[in-house]
């Protein structure tokens, strides 16, 4: 069995069922660390981070599932060029973090609501920008027509999820200190492009959970 033909829609399905946002901040994972990991440096972990929901696009092309990403604008304080999912803070309108990335997926990317079916939820990620960000997972029916807000977005690309998913593209970089220690991050290679940070680490989080043996 190779990667591409497994059905990792229903797996993916079936692994997210009975999921639900995180609620106890045992499960807080920083991006790319295993839970393990996690638990080592949850004293660095801010204070009072800020709500926040991404959402992981799923395309369901007949060639395979593909994960939908965004290139950030070069000219944002923030995370400026960077690939990343369309989603951002939780806002005091939103009745949960399902409602947030739905909304923000529409502003950002013009991706309708309705081409969206909620699989479940990963557990919150807590990135060094001081967020609190829970990523939740959605199969995208084609079909769709994106209208990019040229503010925020610089491009939007789809990935096959069968590439995510294979560990030879999963590249060790640089150690960085966190907390006094050193751990290894890995980021995913794509042609000339190479996801990282907060972006690889829900991914990997993603295959982790799913990973098949």
């Amino acid at each position: 069995m190779t990667l591409g033909m497994f059905d990792w829609s229903s797996h993916i399905r079936q692994r997210l069922a009975s999921t639900a946002p995180s609620q106890a901040g045992d499960d807080l994972l920083l991006p790319g660390f295993t839970a393990e990991q996690s638990r080592a440096y949850r004293q660095h972990f801010p204070a009072e981070p800020i709500p926040a929901a991404v959402l992981v696009p799923l395309v369901e092309r007949e060639s395979g599932l593909t994960v939908l990403l965004t290139q950030r604008a070069t000219q944002l304080k923030n995370h400026a060029g960077q690939i990343s999912f369309p989603g951002g803070r939780i806002e005091s309108t939103d009745d949960s973090a399902r409602t947030a990335a739905l909304r923000e997926a529409q502003e950002e990317i013009g991706l309708e609501p309705h081409f969206v079916s909620i699989a479940g939820y990963l557990p919150d990620h807590i990135v060094i920008s001081g967020f609190r960000v829970t990523p939740v997972v959605g199969f995208v029916q084609p079909g769709f027509e994106l209208l990019v807000d040229a503010v925020e977005v610089a491009n939007t690309f789809e990935v096959p999820l069968a590439h995510i998913f294979d560990p030879a593209n999963h590249h060790a970089r640089l150690r960085r200190v966190v907390g006094g220690g050193e751990v290894e991050l890995r980021d995913i290679a794509y042609g000339e492009l190479t996801i990282w940070g907060a972006t690889a680490g829900m991914l990997l989080t993603l295959y982790r959970l799913c990973a098949v043996q």
